[in-house]
């Protein structure tokens, strides 16, 4: 068991702190590579759709079938865990305040020292601290769902670690790129976009505390089913909205099939 936690922690923690590579390769590269980004959320998308309907949610309904004893009770609860996963991340996006909003795209451009804005800007500063806010509090659920896919799956965990740490990758830049514009700080650019990811190691120390003392079949089939509907969630409403404003929709949606096809393989390879 200490050997899967540290396994499932570990994952998690290398998603969270992806939104620190963000801020790096916003730091050493002169321009947005908008094709790759494109191709990397679509892909991130697929993965975490294909994986929430094909194997996440018959996980969670098996589970949940076995725990109540009843296929239909089972059905109708796994159904209620789904959408309820949905709800919750609706409402963690809801009342994110607007000008933190950490699906709005930046660019590395956003950056050049050549830019007329000021230094010290406080409107900038505000925004970056906003969207840092706003990637912890929406960061702690990924954490949640990372480390109990990795439980109770590793080659799971794996592949929804990987999505994470490839959607966490934009969000770094979305942080670092108004915090350095307005205070021409590479370092407390990178520190906080680098802390606004630890949210989801600490969402995974809180589901080991707290959720698994309590993981019966029933409390596990209920988690699995959230998870799905927050990876589904955050791929319509996060990862291909933000791959097409990178003006590449094409291959947004060839990354998502391409991720599809990838998790559809794995899941096979290892059944």
């Amino acid at each position: 068991m200490t050997e899967s936690v540290l396994l499932a922690f570990s994952l998690t923690l290398m998603a969270g702190l992806s939104t620190g590579i963000g801020s790096v390769l916003a730091f050493f590269s002169s321009a947005t590579n908008t094709k790759f980004l494109s191709f990397a959320l679509g892909f991130s998308a697929g993965v975490m759709i294909y994986v929430s309907f094909v194997e996440i949610l018959i996980k969670a309904q098996d589970a949940l079938i076995s725990a109540m004893g009843d296929e239909k009770l089972g059905n109708w609860m796994t159904v209620a865990g789904f959408f309820g996963g949905i709800v919750l991340i609706a409402l963690i996006d809801r009342f994110i305040p607007k000008q933190g909003n950490p699906h709005e795209v930046k660019k590395i451009e956003d950056m050049n020292p050549k830019s007329k804005a000021p230094a010290n800007d406080a409107s900038l500063l505000k925004m970056g601290t906003f969207t840092a806010l706003a990637i912890t509090i929406h960061n702690f659920p990924e954490g949640i769902a990372t480390f109990t896919s990795a439980l109770q799956d590793p080659g799971l965990g794996i592949a929804i670690a990987v999505a994470v740490a490839i959607h966490n990758i934009p969000e770094g830049i979305a942080v670092s790129v108004p915090v350095y514009f307005a205070t021409r700080d590479k370092k407390k650019a990178f520190k906080l976009s680098f802390l606004s990811g630890l949210s989801e190691p600490v969402g995974a120390i809180a589901a080991y505390l707290l959720l698994l003392p309590y993981l019966t079949d029933m409390m596990f089939g209920i988690i699995f089913a959230a998870v799905a509907g927050i990876m589904v969630f955050i791929s319509l409403d996060e990862l291909l909205p933000a791959a097409k404003r990178y003006d590449e929709a094409h291959l947004s949606i060839y990354g998502l099939i391409a991720g599809m096809g990838v998790m559809a393989i794995s899941l096979l390879m290892f059944m």
